[in-house]
């Protein structure tokens, strides 16, 4: 079993990533719909894999990213950034904060379960 935290404000966006992910097999899933909840759940429980969006009200998702890295047990947490912006300066800073991928909504199921896949099958390894 492989737990993974959704993290967006978007309960339609969290319900639409936990479907596409749904088809691998062995997961479950817990949401988050802020940064703030997402550290907090963090803090709690251990994960395989985190799905985070950047844009949130309260604590935003290069923060979140942060947190973790800067946390001995989660360093090596995988994390796939999923935004709407696409923009270079955004994937840069995501990826130099120490995102394992960046992925722009809207994003086909293949690809982000292909993303989660291969960073759960490289932790297991």
């Amino acid at each position: 079993m492989a737990e993974v935290l959704v993290v967006d404000d978007s309960k339609v966006m969290r319900d639409m990533v936990v479907a596409c992910l749904r088809p691998y097999p062995g997961l479950t899933f817990t949401h988050a719909s802020s940064g703030l909840e997402a550290i907090e759940r963090l803090s709690l429980q251990p994960y395989d894999l985190l799905v985070l969006d950047l844009n949130m009200p309260d604590i935003g998702g290069i923060e979140v990213v942060e947190f973790v890295r800067g946390q001995d047990r989660l360093r090596e947490l995988p994390i796939i950034i999923v935004t709407t912006r696409g923009d270079d300066a955004s994937r840069t800073r995501a990826l130099a904060a120490g995102a394992s991928r960046f992925m722009t909504k809207p994003f086909t199921p293949d690809a982000i379960l292909s993303e989660a896949r291969g960073l759960l099958e490289g932790r297991r390894a």
